[in-house]
């Protein structure tokens, strides 16, 4: 049976955590951070919502 192809595009933008869910770099995020307000800041984290989640598993079937 062939293995399954990972998107590669997929590869370089996610991480998955030690739980399960997927992480993914965020724009905004690097610099100039004490204009911005501590719920902005936290709302910038970079974790996906289950739905798509489940899109991204699709294209990291070994993740």
């Amino acid at each position: 049976m062939p293995k399954m192809k990972t998107k590669s595009g997929a590869k370089k933008r996610f991480r998955f955590t030690a739980t399960g869910k997927i992480k993914t770099g965020q724009a905004y995020k690097r610099h100039r951070l004490i204009t911005k307000s501590k719920r902005t800041r936290k709302e910038l984290k970079g974790v996906l919502s289950p739905s798509e989640t489940q899109r991204v598993k699709r294209w990291m079937p070994y993740g």
